[in-house]
């Protein structure tokens, strides 16, 4: 008779070979320093199915927002796009559709991203360079022309000045007859994580939240299709947050917009669905994937018992992904090919609607045409050759999978107690909490490359030498700016001078009232006044924002 070995009895034998194992030297933890058992058994995940998992599309969407998920629909290959003038960046847009991208990603150059006009005296030398020149309403015209805005889904990646970028958007479908009502994208408008992490915002937190609102509350009428927000992981975990500082950073803002359209007078149900959210996919594979497993269940569980949300399209949590551009490493650059392949795989697995892989040589410059095509093959092949979007959350029951995610969960809602003890979101960013974190973090990490307990492939570990890359780099044309700077002063000659001063001076009036601004900023686009000249009037009336020394 054979005899029988209880569980107990042999996870005690595993454990002591465990013990007298000799093990390879290596760190054996997570990207985010948290140490990792040899093995993982259904003790170190206690769930309970129904309340903690739940079936694809189901409450509380740990499996996915779509009973299906992938067999229904695949995710949104949305690659990030952007550089030099709008003509150039619509070109761009242009060839990535034609070989199979089904969404647009704008990317905006520096001077854009802080409210600045192409011709103001502090752009000199970075008009176009990371991202599209956009100053006007006629720069959106060039840049969607011929482009048809009822049918291709647009995310913007902007946020200090987003609702004027929203306006100028909004403003172009209608001078291309194209009723708002029909536009589908998103626009990030997430300020908070600016102050916390990226630092490009146009005034204080107060009234750039006030501007937010105004935003929800326009397009749940006008843009009904339009997410409002995509409320981002993305540039925390980039400064250097844990996975778990990510998610809970994210999330605590997330429910922050919540509580501010609540306090707005808008019905939860009227502006949560439109809620959309942005995470990093980072090397770190099974984390990841558990960070978006987590972040679903986290959110679906507040938004219906804290924030009483009764319909279930505001408990999901949906979410485009980038792979990690800090994982790309100017050296070997091929490497990124394979990098940014595994980061989009666990994207995947970990159920996201829309993914941006970054190209391999964006640590150099801004991605050529071949680079970025690689980038996009890199999805198709995983969409249509792995058979990975066959089925639903396929991971789900795996002990380790499922303990990470617990672990994070946890994490996440020690992180949602801190920052309520501090008094909340803003707060915690007037007193440099977040900031402090994410440094505090980042520096941890840097150490661990620095003395190679954290191996990366040709910077610490199976390096070639200091060769300089033998890619091609794509460069910017020099006249762009030239072009950017004629454009506006010819916008500016042949514009309605009265009209343009007109409308500036009614969103001086609206910011020290209570008319919704994003109105007034469309206005203001068909009038033809600039970005800069809106965004001055934000500055003078609500006032900028200085950063607390956390150092």
């Amino acid at each position: 008779m054979t005899e029988t070995i209880h569980a107990t009895d042999a996870t005690a034998a595993w454990q002591a070979a465990i013990a007298k194992a000799k093990l390879r030297e290596a760190d054996f933890s997570t990207l985010s320093g948290v140490p990792l058992q040899p093995g993982y058994t259904p003790e170190d995940a206690p769930l309970d199915y129904a309340n903690d998992l739940g079936h694809p599309g189901q409450f509380p969407f740990t499996r996915g927002v779509h009973p299906t998920m992938y067999r229904g629909r695949l995710w949104t290959m949305r690659q990030f796009a952007g550089f030099g003038t709008a003509v150039e960046t619509n070109e761009r847009f242009k060839f990535l559709l034609d070989h199979g991208q089904t969404g647009l990603s704008v990317a905006f150059d520096f001077p854009t991203l802080m409210g600045r006009d192409s011709d103001d005296e502090m752009c000199l030398g970075e008009v176009g360079q990371v991202g599209v020149a956009i100053s006007s309403l006629a720069d959106m015209q060039r840049l969607f022309d011929g482009i048809p805005m009822d049918q291709v889904s647009t995310s913007m990646t902007i946020n200090g000045p987003a609702p004027i970028l929203l306006a100028f958007y909004i403003a172009c479908a209608e001078r291309n007859g194209v009723d708002p009502k029909l536009l589908t994208g998103t626009v990030q408008n997430d300020i908070l994580k600016e102050y916390q992490a990226q630092h490009a915002w146009l005034v204080a937190p107060e009234p750039a939240l006030r501007m937010i609102t105004d935003v929800m509350g326009y397009c749940s009428t006008h843009v009904p299709k339009w997410n409002t927000i995509s409320i981002s992981g993305y540039h925390i975990r980039e400064a250097g947050s844990t996975a778990a500082q990510e998610l809970a950073f994210t999330l605590a803002n997330g429910m922050e917009y919540v509580r501010r359209g609540v306090a707005a007078g808008q019905d939860v149900d009227d502006f949560a669905p439109r809620l959309s959210f942005f995470f990093d996919s980072h090397l770190d594979f099974f984390e990841e994937i558990a960070k978006f497993r987590a972040a679903r269940r986290i959110w679906a569980r507040k938004m219906k018992n804290e924030f009483g949300a009764k319909d279930p399209r505001s408990w999901m949590l949906r979410f485009h992904t980038q792979t990690a551009g800090v994982s790309l490493t100017a050296q070997q650059p091929e490497n990124n090919i394979v990098r940014t392949a595994y980061e989009a795989l666990a994207a995947v697995l970990g159920g996201t609607q829309s993914l941006h892989t970054n190209s391999m040589d964006e640590t150099l410059s801004l991605p050529t045409e071949k680079a970025v095509k690689i980038a996009l093959r890199t999805q198709q092949v995983l969409a249509e050759e792995t058979e990975v979007a066959h089925v639903a959350d396929p991971l789900a029951g795996s002990f380790f999978v499922e303990a990470a995610t617990n672990r994070i969960e946890a994490e996440a809602e020690a992180y949602f107690q801190a920052i309520e003890e501090r008094g909340g979101v803003v707060p915690s960013i007037q007193d440099g909490y977040f900031q402090k974190e994410i440094h505090e973090s980042a520096v941890i990490y840097q150490r661990a490359t620095e003395r190679g307990t954290k191996r990366i492939v040709g910077v610490n570990c199976f390096v070639e030498g200091e060769a300089a890359p033998d890619i091609d780099i794509h460069r910017i044309r020099p006249e762009a700016e030239l072009e950017a700077r004629a454009n506006l002063a010819k916008l500016r000659s042949e514009r309605d001078e009265a009209r343009a001063t007109q409308e500036l001076a009614n969103i001086r009036e609206a910011c020290r009232g209570d008319a919704n601004l994003l109105e007034r900023f469309i206005a203001a686009a068909h009038a033809d006044c600039t970005l800069g000249e809106i965004a001055q009037v934000l500055r003078e009336e609500f006032g900028e924002f200085k950063e607390p020394k956390i150092l």
